[in-house]
């Protein structure tokens, strides 16, 4: 029986790991449950999943969470320093699913123990890719992607001949907008942002998605987990869905990963990696479609990618800059302070004014990330022009 720990269990991809781990109850112990303020379903989870630990980020939730629990035999926590403790506890399989820059410190606590982490938050890649690689191979960890698109890379790369390996592709769905024009965009409203059309997820990277910003991301962590320069990694709009990542080898060789558009796929694939196991996932079939679609992204409607290029390519604390900025973007938005398109003009401006300055340590990753966010919130009142 394996141990498990879920952090960032009442989110989206938390909740999909929840489901898998309650269809098989037999093969894993919860050690610990970390979520972020709704206590009501983390305190379902730890009941159905019998967890040891039950850990609410937001300590005005305790309360709550502690009357759900009470006669119970899981145990409750609540705040910064008890999030951090709780990933720090021994587990042989660790998904690390806490949003943004809060999710840095309990990953790299996870990451210490040595064993299997799933990663889903981009950000410990993306703000602290220096610092977090070294604490892996210090430690002997093992990083296990759980974005769909580097999860399908990671398969398709199964041989691990990483000097055979021409570039990667990673696809994305284009988003709500993959056809609108610059005017539409300039108009567009929240609620029009968030209606993904093929993947059900949270507001924020439903946000990233719509901008492209995710993509933007996923080709810096991309670069960070296969050890890739930029000038490998490529992005084709693919509204299907279907093909997650592909692998380009020397040979000529093509391989894809395909599958529905359903996150438990990647999350069971690194919940039994190196082996697999059985999920109750609608299965892809392929006769249903017509055909399936890609196509270049257009990065003058979708500035995300040329910035999140120009980070990777800047190096130091560029791209802890680029997701602390787009963060406090994303959310300005959501509470209709900006524009869509605001949102890259904002996250422009930061990078522009704090540039690439060294980011060595967790402490440096987190001071520009504090400074980006005192940034982008200066241009947040109302409107970018």
């Amino acid at each position: 029986m394996r141990t498990v720990t879920v952090l960032g269990s009442t989110g989206s991809i938390g909740c999909s790991t929840v489901d898998l781990l309650e269809q098989a109850r037999d093969q894993y112990r919860v050690r610990a449950l970390v979520g972020g303020k709704n206590a009501t379903r983390l305190a379902e989870q730890a009941l159905s999943l019998n967890a040891e630990l039950a850990v609410v980020a937001d300590e005005g939730a305790f309360e709550q969470l502690s009357a759900l629990l009470k006669g119970s035999s899981t145990k409750v926590a609540c705040g910064r320093q008890a999030v951090i403790d709780a990933a720090a506890l021994p587990a042989d399989w660790t998904m690390a699913a806490i949003t943004g820059a809060a999710g840095l410190e309990p990953t790299l606590a996870s990451v210490r123990n040595g064993n299997a982490v799933a990663l889903a938050n981009k950000e410990a890649l993306v703000c602290a890719g220096d610092v977090m690689l070294r604490a892996v191979d210090a430690a002997g960890a093992t990083l296990l992607p759980v974005d769909s698109e580097h999860n399908a890379v990671f398969q398709a790369m199964a041989d691990r001949q990483l000097d055979q390996v021409e570039k990667i592709i990673l696809t994305a769905s284009g988003g709500p907008f993959r056809k609108a024009s610059v005017a539409d965009m300039e108009a567009a409203t929240p609620a029009q942002a968030l209606k993904h059309p093929t993947w059900s997820m949270g507001a924020k990277i439903s946000i990233d998605s719509a901008t492209m910003f995710n993509k933007g991301l996923e080709v810096i962590e991309a670069a960070r987990i296969f050890g890739l320069t930029e000038d490998r990694i490529d992005v084709l709009v693919h509204p299907q869905s279907v093909v997650h990542g592909m692998v380009q080898y020397t040979d000529g060789s093509l391989i894809a990963q395909m599958g529905s558009a359903d996150m438990r796929i990647p999350i069971a694939h690194t919940l039994a990696w190196p082996k697999r196991m059985a999920t109750t996932s609608p299965r892809l079939d392929l006769a249903t479609y017509a055909t399936l679609e890609f196509s270049a992204p257009d990065e003058q409607r979708f500035p995300a990618l040329r910035l999140a290029r120009e980070a990777l390519r800047a190096g130091g604390a560029a791209s802890a800059i680029l997701s602390a900025a787009n963060e406090v973007a994303v959310e300005a938005f959501l509470n209709e302070q900006i524009g869509f398109l605001d949102i890259a003009r904002v996250v422009e401006r930061v990078m522009t004014k704090l540039g690439a300055p060294p980011a060595d340590t967790l402490e440096a990753v987190l001071h520009w990330d504090a400074q980006a966010r005192r940034e982008a919130l200066a241009l947040t009142p109302a409107r970018a022009a």
